[in-house]
């Protein structure tokens, strides 16, 4: 008799955290979200207006703002830095974070941390 045990897909679990947070939190083009996405190699972030449906601002570890010399935190640290530059460029400073289901913790949090040193609040 064999018994598999299965692990749960990590990134299933993580998608329905995500939708659950995101049917509490919108964002507005007076408060955009600011939506993060993490992947194994690199980190993305996003300012949203859902209301009419268009991303005000981005960046992402794939910027050449960004060095390939840092490892992965100093990258999201640099990410949150430059969507903040951005936004703030683009007349935006409030901001209602959505951490894409993930753990607030690790390159998630820097990049957060970074983003409210730069001058979003949140």
């Amino acid at each position: 008799m064999n018994i598999v045990i299965s692990k749960p897909d990590k990134n299933k679990t993580r998608a329905k955290r995500h939708a659950r947070v995101r049917g509490k939190i919108s964002g507005t083009s007076e408060r955009p979200r600011l939506n993060v996405f993490r992947s194994n190699k690199n980190i993305y972030a996003q300012l949203i207006d859902d209301v009419a449906g268009v991303t005000l601002a981005s960046a992402s570890t794939l910027d050449k703002e960004v060095s390939d010399d840092l490892n992965k935190t100093e990258q999201a640290t640099a990410v949150g830095e430059l969507i903040a530059k951005r936004a703030v460029a683009a007349g935006k400073e409030e901001v209602v974070f959505d951490r894409g289901g993930y753990l607030y913790h690790g390159r998630v949090a820097a990049l957060a941390t970074a983003a409210r040193d730069n001058g979003l609040k949140f």
